[in-house]
């Protein structure tokens, strides 16, 4: 992962509006905290300001504000770009909630003919980057705010801001290994990807798009 100093550089975000991330990790798992780009309204400004960009440490695993419980949000880290803007636990962060999710890469599992000690078959991890040497992808995700009502309304750990990443049908390459990949968002989109006065549902989706076949590298590296 790029460090929070470049993230700020490339996503054009002020150190004010900016959390402290953790240091690197290349095992990145659901239910962990991970850097978001979001863009926000200040509660302070008039009605014409502008969005202001904001790098925030979020959960992966989506909790609509109707989840009853922490653990759903295991259950939704993907949205499917097919139908994100539709489903009931997406419509409303499509909307008005999208974000950008910051990775060198992403990665995927195959299973192999190896056996492990466990008596099942081991899965061989590949990185999946692009082929023209950029060192950040801006995945396509929403985010939403939740609150945890079994802790006191004072409490701050109650407050859990999630994130989902949207997926599509995987491009020839990658499909050997998995059905599904992430969308992506190019740099000349990101503005009117995050600004959430935007709820022009058919530009959005066009702003969102897979990877072209050829674009990516996909390379075996070792298990965590």
């Amino acid at each position: 992962m790029a460090s929070r100093a470049d993230l700020l550089e490339r996503f054009v975000v002020d150190e004010g509006n900016a959390d402290d991330l953790r240091g690197q990790d290349f095992n990145v798992t659901p239910t962990k905290d991970n850097p978001v780009v979001i863009a926000r309204i200040p509660d302070d400004a008039g009605e014409a300001a502008d969005p202001v960009r904001e790098l925030r440490a979020f959960r992966w695993g989506l909790l609509p504000v109707f989840a009853k419980d922490i653990k759903d949000g295991a259950r939704m880290i993907n949205a499917r770009a097919e139908t994100v803007h539709e489903k009931p636990a997406y419509r409303r962060a499509f909307n008005s909630q999208r974000a950008l999710i910051p990775v060198d890469a992403s990665y995927e599992w195959l299973e192999t003919d190896e056996i492990g000690k466990s008596g099942k078959k081991l899965k061989q991890p590949f990185a999946i980057r692009p082929t023209d040497g950029s060192t950040t992808l801006a995945l396509a995700g929403l985010y939403e705010v939740w609150y945890d009502k079994s802790l006191p309304d004072d409490d701050p750990n109650g407050v859990i801001p999630t994130y989902t990443i949207i997926t599509t049908t995987a491009t020839d390459s990658v499909g050997r290994i998995h059905d599904r990949m992430p969308m992506a968002v190019t740099p000349d989109g990101w503005a009117e990807w995050l600004d959430p006065r935007n709820h022009d549902v058919d530009q959005l989706r066009g702003l969102m798009a897979p990877p072209v076949d050829g674009s990516l590298d996909m390379y075996a590296v070792s298990r965590p």
